[in-house]
């Protein structure tokens, strides 16, 4: 006879003894940043309330506990089937590898501990206790540290992939610094989850579908609707309120074609935030959460104990947010997702700064904007929020200072407040005075002894930054002499010959090795954003090997921004030289490609660069 079995399992009880695979029918890996940014920040929250500096770590024993949910386990042929709670699993998996590798770099204790939860010796091969064949690649390039690429890949790989670089570039592992190990073990032994479990396939989906349909809990969604219903008496009132609930909510889960159940929560968590926290934890041990963490795991709960604030109660009141408000951040949280997502004249800052994956954009941009805005006006103020943030965001990265989600927490919520509510006026003023008084510019920072995009490299933190401002320098030469601005296209990974970074130096040190004192010296100097370029991959293989003499007439066809290297542009490109002539900029073609002729590219680089990102791009948005 089949069996139903649930238990709590801690993550180190459920991963230490199975590993899970998952049927070929199973949708694919498909959780965004934005879950692996707010999964992250719930766990790192939850542990920072409970550790105190100096603790050793057996006091984890005594630190509260952390539930995840329930996963649903089909047992069959000496194998655990996953029916639901992959999402989970898979994400688990990768800060499990990710923390992994940090602690071995520190040559911690806890890897002993770490490794079994990852992979299991099999006859001195490891086995990977998410056992599901095709992603096995992507898992140990990870697991290894190894090179990867997923460009051509199904779905979930690519997904797993830049989960994982998502995680990395959390800031996690760096923001826990000694307490690594002592984070490590409480999410082994006190993070846990209910494994419901059978050996009946039937079974296993009768069960996820009662708790999926039939036994379905209510959402915070609905939990805050019920709420802001209730003092509602007029019958018709309340039925209308409900409806235009509905609708909205509706819109925000299909909305751009797929069906996302999570997109209305996150439309009001970002909501919330940006219009009304005003408290945020302290960034130390012991700290408890405050408005801007609360919001973002119990809105329905922090709406209810902060009604009076929010001047919530009353009838009319509470009709108000259910058809006015709540419409309107819907729908301009929508307008932000569609211009994440489609290159939109007016809105491109948007794109840019979704492209660099910065998730708190969407709470940020809703800030300043107040329900009686008319569309135009709501459209200006998300225009010049969104490029202030670029500009922020890309004078950070350039200096190698890390963006990720924990580490811009605090200076966001600043950011909303000081921004909240603000006339289009007063707001290009007060983002404009921000950046005039930022001590951190594309020059360098001096408090944080950081020399800006002149020492600018191609790094592991660095990749997708040089990559992003490579395709906004190209596409900015492009724009100006003439042609179509393609950001988007010089950046679309799904592409059929996508676009790829171009060393102009072949990866051949003896070959330089009379210009450089060291190989680490000239891979420096190859690796500088001055020596590189945007060019098609298949163009970009073919060049690999050849030195500048043999690349630069391929180089004289492609965008200007790599054809402003070859003499022949500045004769048969009039528009090219005029772009050229009136910003003043110093393009400046080269027979020879070394030391001097770099550090010539250098001021070009650094010269677009105050041109692409200069602050007066907030005047001219707002226009």
């Amino acid at each position: 006879m089949s069996t139903i079995t649930p238990h709590y399992r801690s993550v180190q009880q459920l991963l230490q003894t199975q590993s899970f695979s998952i049927d070929e029918y199973q949708r694919e890996y498909k959780w965004e940043k934005e879950h692996i940014d707010e999964l992250l920040s719930d766990l790192q929250g939850k542990f920072l309330s409970c550790y105190k500096v100096g603790d050793d770590t057996k006091k984890v024993s005594g630190y509260e506990e952390y539930f995840l949910g329930s996963i649903i386990v089909s047992k069959r042929n000496g194998k655990s089937y996953l029916i639901d709670g992959q999402q989970r699993v898979t994400s688990l998996t990768l800060l499990l590898i990710c923390l992994y590798r940090a602690a071995k770099a520190k040559n911690l204790q806890v890897i002993q501990t770490l490794a079994p939860l990852i992979f299991s010796d099999n006859l001195g091969e490891p086995r990977f206790n998410l056992d599901i064949p095709e992603r096995l690649p992507v898992i140990e390039a990870l697991f290894k540290g190894e090179p990867f690429s997923p460009d051509g890949k199904d779905e979930s790989i690519q997904t797993m992939f830049a989960r994982y670089g998502d995680i990395e570039q959390n800031d996690l592992v760096v923001d826990l610094g000694d307490a690594l190990p002592h984070f490590a073990y409480w999410l082994l032994t006190k993070v846990g989850l209910i494994e419901i479990a059978t050996d009946n396939d039937n079974y296993a989906y009768a069960i996820f579908e009662t708790m999926n349909d039939r036994g379905k809990p209510l959402s915070p969604v609905d939990m805050l609707k019920a709420y802001l219903l209730a003092p509602i008496e007029d019958a018709e009132k309340r039925r209308s309120a409900n409806q235009e609930w509905k609708k909205e909510v509706l819109d925000l889960i299909s909305w751009g074609g797929t069906h996302e159940p999570e997109r209305d929560a996150n439309c009001i968590k970002a909501w919330l935030r940006a219009q009304f926290a005003e408290t945020i934890r302290d960034r130390k041990a012991g700290a408890t959460d405050k408005d801007w963490e609360i919001i973002g795991t119990v809105f329905h709960r922090w709406v209810r104990d902060n009604s009076v604030r929010l001047k919530l109660g009353a009838e009319a009141e509470n009709l108000a947010m259910i058809t006015v408000s709540f419409p309107f951040f819907a729908k301009a949280y929508r307008r932000i997702q569609e211009a994440s997502r489609t290159y939109t004249k007016g809105l491109q800052a948007v794109f840019y700064n979704a492209h660099n994956d910065f998730t708190w954009q969407n709470t940020v941009l809703l800030a300043p904007l107040v329900v009686s805005d008319d569309d135009e006006t709501v459209r200006r103020k998300i225009a010049v929020t969104a490029t202030y943030l670029d500009i922020w965001l890309m004078r950070r990265v350039v200096n190698y200072i890390r963006v990720g989600y924990s580490s811009t927490s605090y200076a966001m919520w600043l950011l909303c407040r000081d921004i909240r509510r603000k006339p289009l006026a007063e707001l290009v003023d007060v983002l404009s005075r921000k950046l005039a008084e930022d001590d951190v510019t594309f020059k360098g920072s001096p408090s944080k002894g950081r020399s800006g995009v002149g020492e600018l490299g191609l790094n592991q933190f660095s990749r997708r930054y040089v990559f992003h401002l490579l395709a906004r320098l190209t596409a900015f030469t492009e724009a100006g002499s003439g042609r179509a601005d393609s950001f988007d296209k010089y950046v679309d990974r799904t592409a059929q010959n996508p676009f790829d970074i171009e060393h102009i130096w072949a990866n051949d040190y003896a070959s330089h090795r009379s210009l450089f004192t060291s190989e680490q010296e000239f891979q420096d100097w190859r690796n500088h954003v001055a020596s590189l370029l945007l060019l098609p991959a298949d163009v970009n293989r073919s060049l690999q090997d050849k030195n500048y003499l043999d690349k630069a007439p391929h180089y004289a066809k492609q965008n200007f921004y790599a054809a402003s290297l070859v003499a022949s542009v500045y004769q048969h490109q009039p528009q090219f030289e005029q772009f050229r002539t009136a910003r003043n900029l110093p393009f400046q073609s080269f027979a020879s490609f070394g030391k001097p002729e770099q550090l010539k590219r250098r001021n070009l680089v650094a010269a677009l660069v105050d041109v692409v990102w200069s602050a007066d791009r907030l005047k001219e948005v707002a226009q």
